[in-house]
């Protein structure tokens, strides 16, 4: 792949991620957009008219050897069978998280990538955030000595529909994967023992629709690092994305980004901008920057990326946390 003038991507979804990764393919100088498909024929339609591309079945996709590589942004209950249809025509693959919401499911669908030795990158894009990568390439350097605690807050700004949350997975699966899949990346081992508290908060519709809405997890690695994380569906001043790692020297901290850096001063406060309101702005960046490295992978550039293994384990943690919240117990993972 690696002397490819253009790689060609098609992709699957045409959803509200889909228009991202779409335009995000199209404005690539080294990739071409060459088709969308949807359930939804109309979406693909005009999710294809928008950036000259064509709406496409998925037999067409999987078919034509001048395809090389796709783009599962689709419903979730789809991911793990076009992972695995894709990964068998030889096509490279990169699968919005999570690969699936069934343990499963997603170990027999890494199975047929490793048998058909496809590459799969899974779209754990707050690795890909300039902020949060400087933090990580600090700590690696050891600026703060050896890491101790994690501490990550993740807060939305306000609840998702009730029918995605009846089909989301629940908080743990949907919303703290992320956070789990940072966790894992900063701390630099795997946790082996979790503990959660959860609640439906925000709203009793949360709770009938068999979810929760408040969430504080913990994690403990073999030798005794921690990490610990919170999460809401509602965060009344803006969607809070904030990182510290403590360490045996130091603290490093990533904040939230804000519309602008001005801070104003008087006798009575200070004030400066509340967060950036949702992901679509406060993540704008990391789409283009994982796209990149994925096209790096493919040529041969990089090696290192959220891989099929990187999406199972932040599903084992999050069932192990949904059994804590369940149990009122820690739960070995």
């Amino acid at each position: 792949m690696s002397d490819w003038n253009t790689i060609r991507f098609c992709q699957f979804g045409a959803g509200r991620i889909g228009h991202i990764h779409a335009e995000t393919v199209f404005r690539h100088p080294e990739a071409e957009l060459a088709g969308i498909v949807d359930v939804v024929p109309d979406a693909a339609e005009a999710l294809a008219l928008r950036f000259g591309t064509r709406a496409l079945r998925a037999e067409d996709v999987l078919e034509d050897p001048s395809i090389d590589a796709v783009i599962i942004a689709s419903a979730t209950h789809t991911h793990a069978d076009l992972t695995e249809r894709a990964a068998r025509a030889g096509k490279a693959v990169f699968c919005e998280k999570p690969i699936d919401l069934d343990m499963a499911r997603v170990d027999a669908c890494l199975t047929v990538v490793a048998e058909q030795g496809a590459t799969l990158f899974v779209g754990f894009n707050r690795r890909f955030d300039p902020s949060f990568a400087a933090l990580k390439e600090r700590v690696a350097n050891g600026d703060i000595g050896r890491v101790e605690i994690v501490s990550i807050t993740s807060r939305d700004p306000g609840l998702p529909p009730v029918q995605y949350l009846e089909t989301s997975g629940g908080l743990f699966r949907d919303m703290m994967i992320h956070d789990l899949d940072m966790a894992r990346w900063l701390l630099g081992e795997e946790p082996v023992e979790v503990f959660a508290f959860a609640q439906a908060l925000v709203d009793p519709v949360v709770d009938q629709a068999g979810d929760v809405d408040t969430a504080a997890a913990v994690l403990k690695t073999a030798s005794g690092r921690l990490a610990q994380i919170n999460n809401s569906r509602r965060a009344a001043y803006g969607y809070d994305q904030r990182v510290e790692v403590f360490g045996s020297l130091g603290s490093a901290r990533a904040e939230n980004r804000t519309a602008t850096s001005v801070e104003i001063s008087t006798e009575q406060a200070t004030r400066r901008d509340n967060p950036l309101p949702f992901f679509l702005e406060r993540y704008q960046d990391t789409y283009r920057l994982e796209l990149d490295r994925f096209i790096d992978v493919l040529r041969g550039r990089s090696s290192t990326y959220p891989n099929g293994q990187d999406g199972r384990m932040a599903l084992r943690l999050a069932d192990a946390l949904l059994e804590s919240h369940q149990t009122g117990a820690p739960v070995v993972v």
